[in-house]
């Protein structure tokens, strides 16, 4: 393919963006219906705004979902703490409500409008952003080129580029590049990510690691813990979080299999999807297992099998009341989820095989010892067997487990060092505005 076909698709998905713009309104309604959308601010997906524009320089950040906005809000609160104004958009209800939660009034939130011009169009024209902050790998054609077009500095944060979506790209080198030519920077999580960009034709490309490192240990209700764990006692636990189709069953299938080799055995499971929950409770009921779920407020008790975590916000609840986590969407989904919450918090780390989207958080983890990956259902029933029975091993992997991430913590100043040449010249115009 041609640099020539490359700007001739994209003009053309420009085309077609637009021609589909009309069918926005009743799609997102439809999401709205399955609880994928906000039903009172859906207009936001339009580009229309929910708020004014405050005065003076402005930031638009963008993260996706849940993972992306925990990471980027220490990076908002930094950028925040020099006085410039933000305005964070995110993909899911779900995210919206961690940004509500972590940053409450400091920045405006929007839900990030779907990538069609008329869409981005107005979205661009009402907050008239003087830098966007992208997180990770939210390549948005139509996003990109408008902000290109505008001439609005564009930089890629935690960046990250999988093994599967860089060979993806490289069929369509051409238009790789007709859209990263329009990246003003690029700050990657690792050196494979950083040669994955540049061969794609972004420039210039830095390293900083990764930005979920320097985050703070995910928040608990002290009253909320110190009641469950008065619950529990000293009954053994383990947890599987941030579970995918198929995970959970497993998880529940473990409990089983366990329980008779360790009475009063309790299993946490927090379904990476809370709106699963209700499906889960009667699979796992249909099971023989008696089930909690953590939104109803019951008590759990001594015959309780499950505590099913359904809840937004609590992962801090979850992870602190067990010693012992395994990480989903890697036995039964591919790509993983962030395993540096769970080492923060002092668990031993499992896993499944596939975590390729955060391979180098667990090469480190497994190298020091505080990660372990397992093939299948039954590796990972013997690996949470082995690490209730032995307590030495388990608390090496704990004590692994905070220490790595302690070693790889940095990403945010790298980060800030990247960003300065953008917005130091936005903290001057600020500043001149207000000796006005």
């Amino acid at each position: 393919m041609s640099e020539k076909w490359a700007r001739t698709l994209l003009a053309a998905y420009r085309l077609a963006g637009a021609a589909a713009f009309p069918l926005v309104g009743p799609y997102v309604a439809w999401r709205a219906t399955k609880g994928k959308e906000d039903p009172n601010r859906r207009y936001e997906r339009s580009g229309y705004a929910g708020k004014p524009r405050p005065d003076g320089p402005l930031i638009w950040a963008h993260a996706a979902s849940v993972g992306e906005t925990i990471a980027i809000v220490p990076l908002v609160e930094s950028i925040l703490g020099l006085g410039v104004n933000i305005v964070l958009t995110t993909g899911t209800v779900t995210s919206a409500q961690v940004a509500e939660e972590r940053l409450g009034d400091s920045i405006i939130h929007q839900f990030v409008p779907l990538d069609l011009r008329p869409a981005i169009t107005r979205f661009l024209n009402h907050w008239q952003p003087d830098l966007a902050i992208i997180a990770e790998s939210e390549i948005w054609p139509m996003t990109i080129m408008e902000l290109g077009g505008r001439r609005i500095p564009q930089v890629l944060v935690n960046g990250r580029l999988s093994e599967r979506s860089f060979a993806s790209w490289q069929k369509r080198r051409y238009i790789a590049e007709a859209l990263f030519e329009n990246l003003s920077h690029v700050v990657a999580q690792s050196e494979a990510d950083a040669e994955r960009f540049e061969a794609l034709g972004a420039r210039p490309v830095t390293v900083s690691g990764n930005l979920k490192v320097d985050t703070v240990p995910p928040p608990v209700d002290e009253r909320a813990l110190h009641s469950i764990a008065r619950q529990l006692s000293l009954r053994p636990t383990w947890a599987a979080v941030s579970t995918h189709e198929g995970e959970e069953r497993m998880a529940a299938e473990i409990h089983r299999m366990l329980r008779s080799r360790h009475p009063g055995l309790l299993t946490i499971i927090v379904p990476r999807h809370p709106e699963r929950a209700a499906a889960l409770a009667a699979e796992f009921a249909a099971m023989g297992l008696r089930v909690v779920l953590r939104s109803s407020g019951d008590r759990v008790r001594s015959d309780t099998d499950i505590l099913l975590g359904d809840t937004i916000g609590e992962m801090g609840l979850y992870l602190r009341l067990t010693e012992i986590a395994f990480v989903g969407r890697s036995l039964t989904s591919e790509g993983g989820q962030n395993p540096l919450e769970p080492a923060m918090l002092k668990t031993a780390v499992l896993a499944g095989r596939n975590v390729q989207n955060f391979r180098e958080a667990y090469q480190r983890l497994i190298d020091s010892g505080a990660a372990k990956l397992v093939a299948d259902r039954d590796m990972l029933a013997g690996a949470v067997n082995f690490l209730l029975i032995n307590d030495g091993t388990r608390r090496k992997m704990m004590a692994a487990g905070t220490a790595t991430v302690d070693e790889m913590r940095g990403a945010l100043s790298k980060t800030l060092k990247a960003l300065e040449p953008f917005i130091h010249p936005l903290i001057v115009k600020a500043r001149l505005k207000g000796t006005r």
